[in-house]
């Protein structure tokens, strides 16, 4: 039930009151009338609370405690990961993960110039194999070894600059400085001595040389770093091999995956 609305003055009388002339009465009979008065106003103003509690609906809990708690929504099926999704790369920087630098002094040359260098174990396995392929009358050259930093940094920001490419453009040719595998000493990349105009181009596939690596690589302890399609989002180099025929070579690439996907 709404209040009466008054119209009140400087002192809040109401103006129904003020216009209602006041007969004159003894001081007994007047305190009489004003503890009578005081009563009956207690009384009508428990009476008219109740009434309003009963008319006022309850306030929404909602809107004065917009945190309170809601039931849980029903769980649903998670979507399957696309194929695009299932190759998402791993973290790190551009695809690409970190790697130690290796010691110059656990480094050996791989060719007679000593250009090349990689560590003592997998430059024996390496000449290993390419005495082997040799038999078969394959040629396998090796082109790049170890890279410091320096050199990493020039390869991708360097030659980045001389070819107007982003970094995320060239990061799907070359890593950055500290996240090549060139920096470990296990990773070489190699060409087909007969068809030097495959050397570092995917064309490299096309070669016999490829062909007697994909056949007979790995019992030397070598694989292929980045094939098709590779977890690492890293686009197809089939001259880019790694050495794996050790506790250290295999620490060095799987560890450096397995954290990055912790």
């Amino acid at each position: 039930m709404p209040k009466p609305t008054f119209r009140t003055y400087g002192d809040d009388i109401p103006e129904a009151r003020r216009d209602r002339p006041q007969p004159k009465r003894s001081s007994t009979g007047s305190n009489l009338a004003l503890v009578i008065g005081a009563g009956a106003a207690v009384v009508a103003a428990t009476v008219a609370t109740w009434l309003l509690t009963r008319m006022v609906p309850a306030p929404d809990a909602s809107v004065l405690e917009p945190n309170v708690p809601t039931a849980a929504p029903e769980p649903t099926d998670k979507p399957a990961l696309s194929s695009e999704e299932a190759r998402a790369p791993d973290d790190g920087v551009l695809g690409h993960l970190p790697y130690d630098e290796a010691q110059a002094s656990d480094l050996v040359a791989l060719t007679a110039d000593g250009r090349i260098r990689l560590h003592a174990i997998a430059a024996a396995d390496f000449i290993e194999m390419q005495a082997a392929a040799r038999a078969d009358g394959i040629l396998l050259e090796p082109l790049s070894g170890f890279r410091t930093l320096s050199e990493q940094d020039y390869l991708f920001f360097g030659i980045a600059a001389q070819r107007s490419q982003n970094p995320s453009d060239r990061a799907n040719v070359s890593a950055p400085p500290g996240y090549s595998e060139h920096h470990t000493g296990y990773a070489v990349d190699i060409g087909d001595g007969r068809v030097p105009a495959t050397h570092v181009e995917e064309t490299f596939e096309d070669t016999a040389a490829f062909d007697w690596l994909q056949a007979n690589a790995s019992r030397f302890h070598f694989e292929l770093s980045f094939p098709r399609n590779n977890s690492q989002g890293i686009s197809y180099e089939p001259w880019h091999w790694r050495y794996v025929g050790d506790r250290d070579s295999l620490e060095a690439f799987y560890k450096a995956r397995q954290l990055d996907r912790q």
